[in-house]
């Protein structure tokens, strides 16, 4: 069966770095738009981050200029690379293969705080 299964989540304070990793099993990778979504309590679940299948990458404006997704298609293997973190940044961050009527893994939480 599809798995995407999260990793990277952690405690970090405001200003700092992390690097979630998200990796795919069950799926043929090359095919799928890969993106990042995080939600935060009591608010929806929005967009981070996308890359297609050739790379090309889209942000949310929140986010753009801090933080940088990419992916390895050997390793089957998305990345989310999250600079200068803000406490607001604090969610749980979900992996997905093919938007938002595809496979989602079961999210791991970031929180920034000091």
């Amino acid at each position: 069966q599809v798995q995407l299964v999260e990793s990277g989540g952690d405690l970090v304070q405001p200003g700092g770095s992390l690097r979630l990793s998200c990796a795919a099993s069950g799926i043929i990778f090359t095919v799928y738009a890969m993106g990042w979504y995080r939600q935060a309590p009591g608010k929806q679940r929005e967009l981070v981050a996308a890359i297609t299948r050739d790379g090309r990458t889209n942000y949310g404006d929140s986010v753009k200029g801090r933080f940088t997704i990419s992916r390895d298609n050997a390793k089957k293997a998305v990345y989310l690379q999250m600079n200068s973190l803000k406490p607001e940044d604090t969610a749980v961050y979900y992996c997905n293969a093919g938007s938002s009527h595809g496979y989602w893994g079961q999210g791991t939480q970031v929180t920034v705080s000091s």
